[in-house]
């Protein structure tokens, strides 16, 4: 199993949204936002709330790709893997629709919880890391983006 580090970690939940990228039955592509990714105990979790494609498609072909990127720092997480959708019975399960209940409210279905095996994880970074000359530093480019947005974080 590949490690899953804290500054993923941080980058999913700073990041909040993320796409989920699945193979429709046609070939075509099916992306899905969630903002119900996550990890627990070094193991990605995303909830079924309202994605039917996504988990029909799963279930045929567990096939799956995951990219999640902070606006603000320019930078983020492609994870790619296998998915496993579980069952309500399954203690994986309860423990994720337990968090997204209790994050987003007693009303919110949980449909499905999906496991995934990374087989791979590459950094994502836009060109403000890549191209930029001189290089900046990380808090330089949150500033600028900050400013770009016309937001203010928490606590200025």
């Amino acid at each position: 199993m590949i490690e899953i580090t804290a500054d993923m970690e941080a980058i999913i939940k700073q990041a909040i949204l993320s796409f989920v990228a699945t193979v429709n039955e046609d070939g075509t592509p099916n992306l899905s936002p969630k903002a119900s990714l996550m990890i627990r105990n070094g193991v990605l979790y995303f909830a079924d709330i309202a994605s039917p494609n996504t988990i029909r498609n799963l279930i045929r072909d567990p096939a799956v790709e995951i990219n999640v990127v902070d606006i603000f720092q320019r930078r983020g997480y492609r994870f790619t893997g296998r998915a496993l959708v579980l069952l309500p019975t399954d203690a994986e399960y309860l423990m994720i629709a337990e968090w997204v209940r209790s994050t987003n409210g007693p009303e919110y279905p949980v449909d499905h919880v999906v496991k995934i095996d990374a087989t791979s994880i590459t950094p994502l970074l836009s060109p403000a890391h890549v191209f930029a000359q001189p290089p900046r530093d990380q808090a330089e480019i949150r500033n600028t983006y900050y400013q770009k947005y016309a937001v203010k974080p928490v606590g200025a």
